[in-house]
């Protein structure tokens, strides 16, 4: 059988924690047999979860036999981990053990340096941090998990669930994975990545930006056929010049700033309204169906028939 321990440090996630417990621990062999046998174990008897003490029936001993390890997210991603866990997860993963991460839990992975040169990723909230401290991670903010073979990350709460199936596909096949999904009332799949539940936000502008009644207006106007030379013009400067102003104050080109206005629109009509995709593109002012669908999967990283089916919010 094969053996998943979930580590439990203070500080840990209960959702988090649940939900390997839930997944493995019901998933059943085409012969009625448990497929897993899962281990909470911690540094400590008893952990801080929060809303309640967690008492922990294993101790780290636990790691050193595992098949697979899961590491859950936790409150405070940037805190410490202990130097014995650190130990523990290097010398698991140099037996081989596979190692996955839920949501904040790719910090406490990260700490190990397991995943230095790999790509990873965690909840879209905590990218940036997860990056800054880690450079040496690839950090990939879209997508509801990363496996890298022996190590897996994912982002929030509910595609730890996605990385659970996934894992019992890898380990027994489609058939039992399909089962366990059933049980939990989960497609096997999801489309898109956890780039469709970030709403694209406007850019940062300094305040008192030179460029803010030209923004307003590009929000205003976002419908509208511009081109870089209508917005040089509304602007009053060459379109070089209105080129590197605006990248030094927003970051960004202002065409790239019209397309996610654009997409913004499109989210909000998107939940909002019944009317058709293609007439929803031309009403936000991509020139053609083909346009949009493009842009639109390219900021948010899902089609805009996938966005309305998981946002659509009911009449």
């Amino acid at each position: 059988m094969h053996l998943v321990a979930v580590l439990a440090l203070d500080g840990v996630v209960a959702f988090d924690l649940s939900t390997p417990l839930e997944v493995f621990a019901r998933t059943r062999l085409a012969d009625g047999r448990p497929a897993y046998e899962v281990r909470v174990c911690a540094p400590t008897p008893e952990v801080d979860a929060g809303a309640f003490v967690l008492r922990a029936p294993w101790g780290l001993d636990a790691l050193d036999t595992a098949d697979t390890i899961i590491l859950p997210g936790v409150v405070a991603p940037a805190g410490d981990v202990p130097d014995e866990v650190v130990g523990r997860l290097r010398a698991a993963a140099g037996r081989g053990t596979r190692i996955a991460s839920i949501c904040a839990g790719a910090f406490v992975l990260a700490a190990t340096g397991l995943l230095d040169g790999r790509r990873a990723t965690t909840h879209w909230l905590a990218a940036g941090l997860l990056a800054e401290r880690y450079p040496a991670v690839e950090v990939d903010p879209d997508v509801l998990y990363v496996d890298n073979g022996q190590f897996l990350t994912s982002a929030g709460a509910a595609a730890g669930l996605d990385l659970c199936l996934h894992l019992i596909r890898r380990d027994h096949g489609s058939a039992v994975a399909a089962d366990a999904a059933r049980l939990s009332v989960m497609p096997l799949e999801r489309d898109g990545g956890q780039a469709q539940f970030i709403v694209p936000e406007r850019p940062p502008a300094p305040r008192g930006s030179t460029m803010e009644p030209l923004l307003r207006w590009l929000d205003e106007s976002a419908a509208r056929e511009l081109t870089t030379a209508d917005i040089a013009a509304r602007a009053g400067m060459s379109t070089r010049t209105l080129n590197r102003h605006f990248r030094e104050q927003t970051g960004t080109t202002p065409l790239q700033w019209l397309h996610r206005a654009r997409v913004r629109q499109a989210q909000h009509l998107l939940e909002t309204t019944g009317e058709g995709v293609d007439r929803i593109g031309e009403r936000v002012g991509f020139g053609s169906p083909t346009a949009f669908r493009e842009r639109f999967k390219r900021i948010v990283g899902t089609s805009p028939q996938a966005y309305r089916h998981a946002f659509r919010s009911p009449r």
